[in-house]
C-alpha cells in the first residue's frame, strides 16, 4: 500500500497539537483527523480516536506495525515541514495568507472529493 497524498488541513500555533492531517492510500482510500502532537519528546502522531464511556480513547483506524506507521509518520512530518516552510517565507515576504473563508472552501472541495 503506497502513500499518495498527505493533506495538512489545520496548522495550530498555540498548544500541543500543531496539526491535523489526512492520508491518501493507493489514490483509494483516506485516513482524516490524524493529528501532529507535540510532546515532551518532539512531534508524534496520534490515529483518529473515539471516546469510550469511560474516558478512554480507542483508534479507529491505525496501522498494524510499527514499519507501517514509521511510513505514514514520516510522509506526514515531511508534509508539515514544508507547510511550516511555506508559512515562514510567506511571513517574512510579507505575502498574505487565504483568507479563513478560503481555507474553509479548500476543506470543502477537499470533503466532496473524498466523500
Amino acid at each position: 500500500m503506497n502513500i499518495t497524498d498527505v493533506r495538512v488541513r489545520k496548522v495550530n500555533d498555540e498548544g500541543k497539537m500543531k496539526a491535523v492531517v489526512s492520508i491518501t492510500f493507493d489514490e483509494e482510500f483516506v485516513v482524516h483527523d490524524i493529528k501532529v502532537i507535540e510532546g515532551q519528546n518532539g512531534l508524534f502522531i496520534a490515529m483518529p480516536s473515539r471516546k469510550m464511556g469511560e474516558g478512554d480513547f480507542r483508534d479507529i483506524a491505525h496501522p498494524l506495525t510499527s514499519e507501517t506507521r514509521n511510513r505514514i509518520k514520516e510522509a506526514i512530518f515531511v508534509e508539515y515541514e514544508k507547510v511550516l516552510e511555506n508559512a515562514a517565507a510567506m511571513a517574512s515576504s510579507g505575502a498574505v495568507s487565504a483568507t479563513p473563508k478560503e481555507d474553509a472552501e479548500e476543506e470543502a472541495k477537499e470533503e466532496e472529493i473524498t466523500e
